[in-house]
């Protein structure tokens, strides 16, 4: 490794440590939320296309989720669906309009 290259690696280093330390540790772990966020987003996509594809959706009904909190729970779980959602109809846009995919209908 040239010299030159050594030194900005390890400026980027000390940068990434320096600012781990000023935000007391939280720097490293939005990666890790970042990640997190993606997949949640990622298995509400999946739970969307197999909704679309055979009709089966994840069931909210009363009885079927126990608690306290029912309604609030239902709540999130149909918000975190909706995501998924809307994932998909951005995914199949994009994909339609692209070169790279056609409709075989």
């Amino acid at each position: 490794m040239r010299t030159w290259e050594a030194n900005e690696s390890n400026s980027a280093l000390r940068s990434i440590q320096l600012l781990d330390l000023l935000t007391l540790g939280l720097w490293s772990k939005l990666g890790k939320l970042a990640h997190y966020a993606v997949d949640a987003v990622l298995i509400s996509t999946i739970l969307a296309g197999i909704r679309r594809s055979t009709g089966l959706t994840p069931s909210v009904k009363q009885e079927k989720i126990a608690g306290d909190n029912n309604n609030e729970v239902r709540t999130w779980v149909t918000r975190y669906l909706a995501v998924g959602e809307t994932a998909m109809d951005w995914a199949v846009v994009t994909a339609g309009q692209s070169g790279w995919f056609e409709r075989n209908r």
